[in-house]
């Protein structure tokens, strides 16, 4: 981790690799296990911003310009940009990042492709802990650019302080916005691509649904882009910025990192639960349960208050 800290930009590939394989990371004298311990110790914070939405809306052209204008001023920037995997190597698939080539040789940028390994909503569960890696290693601002499927927005609201929702022109109308649940987790939008017809409407529309559903407080504001021609962009760092200051003069930065420290701690507790039941269930007395409950000799609650006990842990309501 010291290398990384001073710069070192293998070491720092190589602590990002152990934490996206996660080998053996409930195991304390495991590497994976050992760099998320001195990540999480450094109690090193960036300001983290999620860029989701569909795919080809633009965004990896979006946060190459991004990086561009927070360079500008000065400082460092990591980026994590979420793929899909490779059914082949599990390795992500869009890994070279053409788009973001021009900065391949800067650097105050720090560019790593993260494969999805098929978890769902296409965000890898090692995702936080790679942030934390990132800002343990001195960059103040990092941006996580996701595959843009299933639920990936929910899970981006959950792993960043500010969610960026892409969309396009004739993206759809305020009913299909509000299915996809977008005005739930979106900080800010971003009509990109708004030299081609439709935006104008497309940015009424997201506005109208503002209008009816917003309840007070930050109202994400809509940021029309054209990303390959740099328009825009400076103005949506701004808003970036703003949405970020306001979330640190309310109290809100600090309850949202908060909340999201209490659900990795949830969910890593649970994998750990999990493994251990598996391995329960693998063989020896407990071993049977799940046979008892296939023959209907047992029913699942009680099966279930059995493993539990096997743990000493007195089942609820016992």
């Amino acid at each position: 981790m010291s290398a990384a800290e001073a710069g070192d930009r293998r070491a720092l590939a190589r602590l990002l690799s152990m934490v996206e394989r996660g080998d053996g990371a409930g195991d304390p004298d495991r590497p994976a296990r050992q760099v998320a311990a001195l990540a999480y110790r450094s109690g090193e914070e960036a300001a983290t911003v999620g860029i989701t939405g569909a795919p080809g809306a633009g965004k990896s052209t979006l946060v190459d310009r991004l990086v561009s204008v927070v360079r500008a001023e000065g400082g460092p920037v990591g980026v994590l940009a979420v793929d899909p995997t490779s059914p082949f190597s599990g390795g992500a698939i869009l890994g070279d990042r053409v788009r973001m080539q021009e900065h391949a040789l800067d650097p105050g940028v720090f560019i790593r492709s993260m494969a999805t390994r098929g978890h769902l909503g296409g965000l890898a569960l090692a995702v936080p802990e790679a942030l934390r890696v990132l800002a343990a290693a001195g960059f103040p601002v990092l941006l996580v650019e996701t595959v843009g499927v299933g639920q990936v927005e929910v899970e981006v609201a959950s792993a960043t302080d500010t969610t960026v929702v892409v969309v396009n022109p004739r993206w759809g109308d305020a009913i299909q916005a509000n299915k996809a649940g977008l005005l739930e987790t979106a900080d800010v939008f971003v009509v990109n691509k708004a030299d081609n017809p439709g935006a104008a409407e497309t940015r009424r529309d997201l506005e109208q649904m503002l209008d009816l559903s917003n309840p007070g407080g930050w109202r994400p504001p809509v940021v029309e882009t054209v990303a390959t021609s740099d328009q825009g962009v400076g103005r949506l760092w701004e808003e970036i910025r703003r949405h970020q200051l306001q979330l640190a003069a309310d109290g809100s930065l600090e309850r949202r990192r908060r909340a999201r420290l209490e659900r990795e701690f949830r969910t890593v507790l649970t994998a750990r639960i999990e493994r251990d039941i598996g391995a329960l269930l693998s063989g020896g007395e407990m071993g049977s349960l799940l046979e008892d409950v296939v023959e209907h000799r047992l029913d699942p609650y009680e099966a279930a208050d059995r493993l539990l006990g096997a743990f000493g842990r007195r089942p609820p309501g016992a």
